[in-house]
């Protein structure tokens, strides 16, 4: 995939804010209200009124969500909640039909995924999105910034040596904290599935972004692998960068997020700290159904029955009159 579509250019800086505390900015969460659309005290992401329809389905119907800066938020919520969506819609892969978002104050409304990108704001794909037949060496090397090779006159010239082997030496640098520089020459094609999510996210950080978003980053994880990609969204944190994740694994979710947003039908449901989220109803409702805790009688589920059926019945006669 094109360096632009995984992580491509944030320049040397992350984008166009500043890095965070992530100690203030965690404390500062602790002032922050525990419900849907709460105001941040420093948001790095603010969306008002996004939805996206696909057909008849409402698959993204955000009112108002803030993303806190220099934290790690993640994103959860069962399969069809729209959350993939939404972050397609925030990185500018997807158009919705209304909504404005904006990332460091500055409107994503139209701007293309490269854009975005280039503004510091990354993210990585639940499928991985690694050249098969490049190394992974060059891999990582997609991912740099501002590169002059890229420009016609430059690369007739061939004025882009000296930075190439810095763009190198980088990469070799992050290969080692991934605990990739082995796999250096290898075609990126041969790497398992855990270490493709590793190789996709050093090379999102060839572009120092500020916000870095990550699709699932535990989907298809050899468990052994776990542990380590754990430790590495944490340093993202600590590094001052903001994390924003989707995933389903609720160990992970639980050990790393220090603020959490669930997703059901489109919509924001929950809001605050993982703890506190998972004791919330209406989360345990959306994964589990709002009668799970009740003993289905035979009367019980026969009205459970008969409004399910009036509901698809009304929504064929709705469909009919189309």
């Amino acid at each position: 995939m094109p360096a632009e579509q995984t992580t491509a250019a944030a320049g040397d800086t992350p984008g166009n804010g500043s890095r965070a505390d992530s100690t203030a900015a965690r404390e500062a969460l602790n002032q922050v209200d525990h419900r849907p659309g709460s105001a941040k005290p420093d948001p790095i992401v603010v969306a008002d009124n996004v939805t996206r329809q696909f057909g008849g389905l409402t698959a993204v119907d955000v009112e108002h969500v803030e993303i806190q800066r220099g934290v790690i938020t993640a994103l959860i919520g069962p399969n069809g909640a729209g959350k993939t969506t939404f972050f397609n819609v925030l990185t500018g892969f997807d158009k919705p039909q209304s909504g404005t978002w904006s990332f460091n104050g500055r409107p994503l409304s139209g701007v293309p995924a490269y854009q975005v990108a280039r503004m510091g704001m990354v993210r990585t794909f639940q499928l991985t999105k690694v050249l098969a037949k490049l190394h992974v060496v060059e891999n990582m090397r997609l991912g740099a910034t501002g590169q002059s090779g890229e420009r016609f006159l430059s690369a007739l010239l061939q004025r882009w040596g000296g930075q190439e082997r810095q763009i190198t030496d980088k990469a070799d640098k992050l290969l080692e904290r991934f605990l990739l520089d082995k796999k250096r020459n290898d075609f990126a094609g041969s790497l398992s599935g855990g270490q493709r999510k590793l190789l996709e996210m050093a090379r999102a950080l060839m572009a120092d972004p500020e916000l870095v978003m990550l699709d699932e980053p535990m989907a298809g994880v050899n468990p052994a692998l776990k542990q380590s990609l754990l430790g590495h969204v944490k340093s993202l944190r600590d590094e001052g960068r903001t994390v924003l994740f989707v995933e389903h694994d609720m160990d992970m979710v639980r050990d790393i997020s220090d603020w959490v947003i669930v997703m059901a039908q489109g919509t924001i449901v929950a809001e605050g700290p993982p703890d506190s989220v998972m004791a919330n109803k209406s989360v345990i409702d959306a994964y589990l159904g709002s009668h799970h805790d009740q003993d289905l009688s035979e009367d019980v589920e026969e009205e459970i029955i008969a409004a399910a059926e009036a509901e698809i019945a009304g929504t064929t006669k709705t469909e009919e009159r189309k």
